[in-house]
């Protein structure tokens, strides 16, 4: 199976998406990145921003001659144009595109489409087949659904935070968007669930999708710890309560590697590799959640093993012994590193702003009916002028709409 790669925007396409219309009316990066997906495979996504306010995410993170780097990623496949929803003229167009359209995806808080007139009643009266996605911090009711919503809170809210760090540290927050990485993933495959149920019945849908429930589906079964058992999980920093060793361990040369063994066998490879076979036959040796709890001694046989070693010497040992290892990387060597290379996982996209940009693959590979990326974020409103042509307005039209402040 090869790799995806990149087309040319003019490129006829067999993608399996290819005919599917998508209006991206969300900020920031949840709703954004779930548009971002199904362009990967072939929609067609039109970018809808507010014509004196970009999506924020265009600033985010560095940049280079004054564009940001994050929206070339995250606006890749897509046209963009302006519009402003809160004007009549703005509204009527909205209305035109979503007639035509698939799918629409919002972040608004809830309640702001229906201030101007665009809810689910005037949606899908115009089109009775869209599915409207609707991503928010908490949902489109409830007691904090008007509340302001960010991934941050998410990741807060959900217990994310309270695992995560060192025991006597305090809770530890990702230093990228995690909450809204899910919420993303989350929101494409409930847009695609959707349309596999209009499929059956010919009517769309609302998605009703809060930020706050994707990340907890993440963290596992830790509600039904609680409910049952009482549970609740602390923070054990690198280690787990399912299994040890596990961890990361710093090699000779100042470098480190995470070691895995949530399978006993390989627990048992480790041990032996590291020179200490007799801990096999400790009667705790024989179960995960045991191990864990005599990880001191086992960190240590395996931690001043690995210290002892280059990295490039561990590694070799623990390949050659069939153990679960990995070199802790930042992104200089996720750029050079031979299996993402052999996978096309970063791949190169032309750009006729700042030439030449290496970025994330799409998402993974199809055999028959692979995705690409076609172009990288275009500036805003760059397509404006087409999409109205396309929907039939005339350049008097697009005139008046200029004059109102509605593009």
């Amino acid at each position: 199976m090869t790799a995806p790669t990149t087309a040319s925007p003019n490129e006829p396409t067999t993608a399996p998406l290819a005919g599917l219309r998508v209006l991206d009316l969300a900020t920031l990066f949840a709703g954004p990145m779930a548009a971002t997906l199904l362009g990967d495979f072939g929609a067609e996504v039109v970018k809808v921003e507010h014509p004196g306010k970009p999506d924020p995410s265009r600033g985010h993170g560095p940049s280079k001659d004054g564009v940001g780097l994050w929206w070339k990623m995250l606006g890749r496949n897509k046209r963009t144009m302006t519009l402003d929803l809160s004007k009549p003229g703005g509204r009527a167009i909205l209305l035109r595109l979503a007639a035509t359209t698939d799918v629409i995806i919002e972040n608004f808080r809830p309640g702001t489409l229906e201030k101007w007139d665009l809810g689910w009643p005037e949606l899908s009266a115009v089109n009775p087949r869209l599915v409207l996605a609707r991503v928010t911090g908490f949902g489109q009711f409830g007691p904090y659904a008007h509340r302001p919503g960010f991934g941050t809170l998410a990741e807060a809210m959900s217990g994310f935070a309270a695992i995560t760090g060192e025991p006597d540290s305090p809770p530890t927050l990702p230093p990228f968007g995690l909450a809204d990485s899910i919420a993303g993933l989350t929101t494409a495959y409930a847009v695609m669930t959707a349309l596999a149920a209009r499929e059956r019945t010919g009517e769309g849908q609302v998605v009703d999708l809060a930020l706050i429930e994707p990340i907890l589906a993440a963290l596992g079964p830790q509600p039904l710890w609680y409910d049952q058992l009482g549970h609740v999980q602390p923070r054990t920093g690198n280690r787990s309560p399912n299994n040890a060793p596990r961890g990361v361990y710093r090699t000779a040369d100042g470098t480190w590697v995470a070691v895995s063994t949530s399978a006993q066998s390989v627990a048992e490879r480790v041990m032996h590799l590291v020179g200490r076979p007799e801990l096999i036959n400790e009667p705790w040796f024989a179960s995960g959640a045991d191990r864990a709890r005599h990880a001191d001694v086992l960190d240590e046989a395996v931690g001043g093993w690995i210290a002892a070693r280059t990295r490039t010497d561990v590694m070799a040992a623990f390949e050659k012994a069939e153990a679960a290892i990995a070199p802790v990387q930042d992104v200089r060597d996720v750029m050079a590193d031979p299996q993402y290379q052999a996978l096309g996982t970063i791949t190169t996209v032309d750009d006729p702003e700042l030439g030449p940009l290496r970025m994330q693959n799409v998402l993974f590979r199809l055999s028959a009916t692979p995705g690409a990326i076609r172009w990288a974020g275009r500036p805003h409103g760059a397509d404006t002028e087409e999409v109205l042509t396309e929907l039939g307005l005339t350049p008097d039209d697009v005139t008046a709409l200029r004059a109102e402040g509605a593009l």
